[in-house]
């Protein structure tokens, strides 16, 4: 080993790689407003879910834009179904009201792992992910179904 590794207390050469390597993970903001390009497995995810059929019907076919706010931990989340719009603002580790696509408010806590933001809502698991500057991905899962959303930047 070398004594420059041992100077910072490192054992070995593959852990102070491994360090530096996740220093080096960059988050992106997720501050903009993005449109809905496809989705995967609407109809039957919301049904399980619980969502009337007419709001069903009406919300399959309509490109929702989702507009994020980030300033430091703290988000503004607004989504823009045709009339309907639902916002959710919270911060990062802290406990908040959230209101779910069915329209209830439930307590939960938003984590962030790097470019994904993760939450439990009724048993529901949200996910919205950056996976480029520009792709905002949400997945909702219940039970092992999945409903997935993907948006581009606008």
């Amino acid at each position: 080993m070398s004594a420059g590794l041992d100077r910072w207390g490192y054992k070995d050469k593959q852990r102070a790689v491994a360090d530096y390597c996740h220093c080096l993970v960059v988050t992106m903001s997720f501050s903009g407003k993005y449109q809905m390009e496809s989705h995967d497995n609407f109809e039957s995810f919301m049904e399980a879910v619980g969502l009337p059929d007419e709001l069903i019907q009406e919300g399959k076919d309509i490109k929702s834009i989702s507009e994020i706010e980030e300033t430091g931990d703290h988000f503004k989340v607004t989504v823009t179904t045709g009339t309907k719009i639902l916002t959710n603002s919270f911060t990062i580790g802290q406990e908040t009201e959230l209101e779910s696509p069915t329209g209830e408010k439930v307590n939960s806590v938003v984590t962030r792992e790097g470019n994904k933001l993760t939450a439990i809502l009724n048993g529901i698991e949200y996910v919205t992910e950056l996976t480029d500057a520009n792709t905002l991905v949400n997945t909702m899962t219940l039970s092992g179904m999945s409903y997935k959303r993907t948006s581009k930047r606008m």
